[in-house]
C-alpha cells in the first residue's frame, strides 16, 4: 500500500547509491511507479548480493566441475563463499555486527544441518574435506545469506515497523521453532501451532519501507511468506544442480511445497537473530529515541495527494518524524491508508 513519496535519505552505501543515481537518470521520463517498481527491483537484488553468488557458484560449479581436479565441488564452494565474507567485510558492504549475529546463524544452521542429514532428511552425494558428520561447511553459508540478505534489505530500504512486539515474545516464538526443527523427529510436530503463533505475535506488525521516493508498507507476515517463496525457488535450483538431494529424487522433481512452510518458519528464526544487532525501528525515530514496540497507527504513513503536487512531486511530512498526531481528526479530508 502507497504512502507518500519522500526524499530518501537513509543511506543506501557507496557502491549502490552511484548505481541508484544513475538509474533515476535514465527513468526520468518513466510513469513514477514504474521508475519506483525498477528501483525497488534494483535494491532487492543488492540486497540479494550474497545469495545470488552462492546460486550462480552452485549452477557454474555444477556444469563445469571435473571430478579429477585436485579440489572437491563443495570444497571450492566454501572457500568461494569464505572469499565473499571476507570481501563484503573488506569492502564495508556488512558491518562486523551485522556479520557476528549471521555467524551465529552460520553455526545454528549447521548444527541443523548435521542433525537433519544424521536423521536422513537429505543427503550430499559428494566428497570434500571441510566437512562435520558429513555435511560439507559450506551449508552453513546458505543459512548466512538468508541472515545477510535480512540483514542488507533492513538498512537498504530503511525498514521501520509499526506495532513490533516485545522481544521475549519473538524470541521465544523463534526458540519454539528451532527447537521443532529437531522434536518433530521424536514426538509430534507442532508446525501448524507454529504458524498460528506467528499471526498470533506478528500480525498487527506493518513494514515501513522506502523504494527510493517513495514510502511502502506491507503485514510482516506477508512479506515473511513471499520470502520463503523466493526460498523455496532457491533450494529447488540447490536440489537440480545436485548440491543436495532429498531421498526422494531419485529422479530430479520439484521440492514438495512442505518444504515452503519450513523456509516460512526459519524465517522468523532468522529475523529474530538479526534484530539481536539490527533493532527494529520505529516510523518517527531518529536518533534512537523512539520506542519501536509501542509504534502506534499514528505513526503510520498517511496520503497528501495532489496538495503536494501529487505522486512525484510529495514529501512525507516532517511532522511524522516528530511524533506528531496527524490522525484524520487532525487533518481533515486525508484518508488513512491502511492499518
Amino acid at each position: 500500500m502507497k504512502c507518500p513519496d519522500r526524499k530518501a535519505d537513509h543511506e543506501t552505501g557507496p557502491y549502490l547509491e552511484p548505481m541508484r543515481r544513475i538509474l533515476r537518470r535514465w527513468l526520468a521520463g518513466l510513469p513514477w511507479w514504474l521508475a519506483e517498481f525498477t528501483l525497488f527491483g534494483l535494491k532487492q537484488a543488492w540486497a540479494c548480493l550474497f545469495a545470488a553468488i552462492m546460486l550462480g557458484l552452485m549452477i557454474a560449479t555444477k556444469f563445469t566441475w571435473q571430478a579429477e581436479w585436485p579440489l572437491q565441488r563443495y570444497d571450492f564452494l566454501f572457500l568461494a563463499a569464505l572469499a565473499v565474507q571476507i570481501l563484503f567485510l573488506r569492502f564495508r558492504m556488512e558491518s562486523w555486527d551485522e556479520a557476528r549475529v549471521i555467524f551465529v546463524y552460520h553455526v545454528t544452521g549447521t548444527i541443523m544441518e548435521i542433525f537433519k542429514v544424521h536423521m536422513g532428511s537429505w543427503a550430499y552425494p559428494e566428497p570434500s574435506l571441510f566437512s562435520i558428520a558429513g555435511v560439507p561447511l559450506f551449508s552453513g553459508f546458505l543459512y548466512a545469506s538468508v541472515g545477510s540478505f535480512i540483514a542488507r534489505t533492513i538498512r537498504i530500504f530503511d525498514m521501520r515497523f509499526t506495532h513490533y512486539p516485545p522481544f521475549w515474545t519473538t524470541g521465544l516464538l523463534a526458540a519454539a521453532i528451532y527447537a521443532n526443527f529437531f522434536s518433530h523427529h521424536f514426538l509430534p510436530d507442532i508446525r501448524y501451532l507454529l504458524f498460528a503463533a506467528t499471526v498470533a505475535v506478528f500480525w498487527r506488525v506493518r513494514i515501513h519501507f522506502t523504494t527510493d521516493r517513495t514510502t511502502l508498507h506491507m503485514p510482516l507476515t506477508v512479506a515473511a511468506f513471499l520470502s520463503s517463496l523466493f526460498l523455496w525457488i532457491a533450494e529447488n535450483i540447490g536440489t537440480v544442480t545436485g548440491t543436495w538431494i532429498y531421498p526422494s529424487q531419485k529422479v530430479w522433481h520439484l521440492v514438495s511445497f512442505g518444504k515452503l512452510g519450513s523456509w516460512y518458519l526459519l524465517l522468523y528464526v532468522s529475523f529474530v537473530l538479526v534484530t539481536l544487532v539490527v533493532r527494529p525501528r520505529a516510523p518517527d525515530e531518529e536518533n534512537g529515541n523512539a520506542d519501536p514496540y509501542r509504534a502506534s497507527a499514528r505513526h503510520q504513513c498517511r496520503g497528501q495527494g495532489a496538495e503536494n503536487g501529487g505522486p512525484e512531486g510529495s514529501r512525507l511530512d516532517p511532522r511524522l518524524h516528530r511524533g506528531h498526531d496527524l490522525s484524520p481528526e487532525r487533518q481533515p479530508g486525508v484518508p488513512k491508508l491502511g492499518g
